[in-house]
């Protein structure tokens, strides 16, 4: 071979490579290795021992086609760098693997485009179902039409065509601007990345409901769309809390945003809770490893993700039911980030 000349890789073992071995044909080899069928212990016994000495694989795919099922389930999430999402991930998987299940997972990045993409892929593939967070409404519609079965998880669009396992995100996050009302604060910033998805829009409403439930007047220049990283959080954060009448508590709708509310603080030299009090919704590992600890919302998204996998698999067992909504409680952590305003100057 020419230095030119791109190596040569043995190729994959076939069927046809263990019959050849085995010295059976290849439906012989077919039945033997997928115990469906008549074959003699011997030649079993035989084709099995062809098949490890040549590393076969048997092709999924095609044996899903052949008895028209699928041990494979497509899981598409919105960001893998996001904590939540891993976890999310890391709880299906966990279900899945328990049930003999194979997961293909795809990060769409927040783009529709590509959550589309994976949607024909899997269908491509025949998986037996999808668990998605979704960017809206037009994957999950497609997968139905295609007859796959679908679980929305965290976020939901189609509510009544498809189950859905969420948070109670306007319930929790009502609980937690009524616990800064309590403490004393009027001026409350509520930063959030958007209000079109469940999750953004119903924790607006929680927020604006404790508002109103306290007769505080919602100020809109308080409720500040950051983006949907923390260094837009953080640069938002820095331009509010410079103002002369700055909000006394912000409420970071998750966990990134909540990041760059706290290293803004830094930048400005505030003290927490002293100068401004924040909560997130959302926790995770940084929280409680700075001082003070950032008290938050804790979803539990493995748990979420267990009870997504567990939903699709009843739906797969019995597809004619009515659409199931799950609404799952998440805890409160209470840390150190939180205490009643400075009284004014």
């Amino acid at each position: 071979m020419s230095e030119n000349e791109p190596p040569e890789f043995p190729r994959r073992a076939t069927l046809k490579d263990v019959a050849r071995e085995a010295g059976v044909s290849q439906s012989t080899t077919s039945r033997a290795l997928s115990g469906e069928g008549y074959v003699a212990a011997s030649v079993r016994e035989r084709v099995l021992s062809a098949a490890e000495a040549l590393g076969y694989v048997p092709h999924a795919m095609a044996r899903s086609l052949r008895k028209q099922d699928s041990q494979t389930i497509g899981v598409l999430v919105s960001d893998l760098r996001n904590t939540f999402y891993a976890d999310l991930a890391a709880g299906i998987a966990s279900r899945a693997r328990r049930e003999g299940y194979t997961m293909m997972l795809v990060d769409d990045r927040g783009s529709t485009e590509a959550e589309l993409d994976a949607a024909r892929a899997f269908v491509a593939t025949r998986v037996a179902g999808v668990i998605v967070t979704p960017l809206s409404g037009e994957v999950s519609d497609y997968l139905l039409k295609q007859h796959i079965p679908v679980i929305e998880a965290d976020r939901q669009f189609s509510e009544g065509r498809c189950d859905a396992v969420i948070i109670d995100n306007a319930g929790v996050a009502r609980r937690m601007t009524d616990h800064l009302i309590d403490l004393g604060h009027r001026r409350i910033a509520l930063f959030i990345d958007e209000t079109t998805w469940t999750t953004g829009g119903e924790r607006a409403a929680g927020y604006n409901r404790s508002l109103a439930e306290s007769g505080i007047e919602p100020d809109p220049s308080l409720v500040i769309s950051t983006g949907w990283d923390a260094i837009g959080a953080r640069k938002a954060a820095i331009d509010i809390l410079a103002r002369r009448d700055h909000p006394t508590a912000i409420f970071a709708a998750n966990n990134l945003l909540a990041e760059g509310v706290w290293r803004a603080t830094n930048d400005l030299g505030l003290r927490i809770p002293d100068d401004v009090s924040i909560v997130s919704f959302d926790d995770s590992q940084w929280m409680s490893m700075v001082s003070p600890g950032i008290t938050a919302v804790a979803q539990d998204a493995i748990a979420l993700g267990e009870a997504a996998m567990d939903q699709l698999l009843s739906r797969i067992h019995e597809p004619g039911g009515e659409p199931v909504t799950t609404v799952l409680e998440a805890q409160v952590l209470p840390r150190g980030s939180t205490a009643a305003p400075r009284p004014a100057a």
